[in-house]
């Protein structure tokens, strides 16, 4: 763990950032007391092996990101035959799949 005061963090940030990026925690202290603890972000919950499952299978695409801000308003795909409301039904239907 490093120590730093607050005029050093100022004039190096990107080498303590540099640290926190490889796991370090820095505390930041001002006139001698710790005011700041810099830390690295706690990883995301797993995903369930049911959903990596799917996904090996290709019959989920996982996100790796925000949506496009214009996401809403983009045409929505065809489904002439109404299969995927098909499927929707079904699946509600059958009392043992969720």
């Amino acid at each position: 763990m490093t120590v730093t005061t607050v005029p050093k963090l100022k004039a190096s940030l990107s080498e303590f950032l540099g640290r926190v990026k490889a796991g370090e925690e820095v505390l930041v202290t001002e006139r001698g007391r710790v005011i700041a603890r810099l830390s690295p972000p706690v990883a995301s919950p797993a995903l369930p092996e049911s959903l990596r499952e799917m996904e090996r299978e290709g019959l989920v695409k996982l996100g790796t990101g925000r949506l496009p801000k214009d996401f809403w308003r983009m045409p929505r795909p065809k489904d002439p035959n109404g299969l995927v409301m098909k499927a929707l039904l079904e699946e509600r239907a059958d009392p043992l799949s969720g």
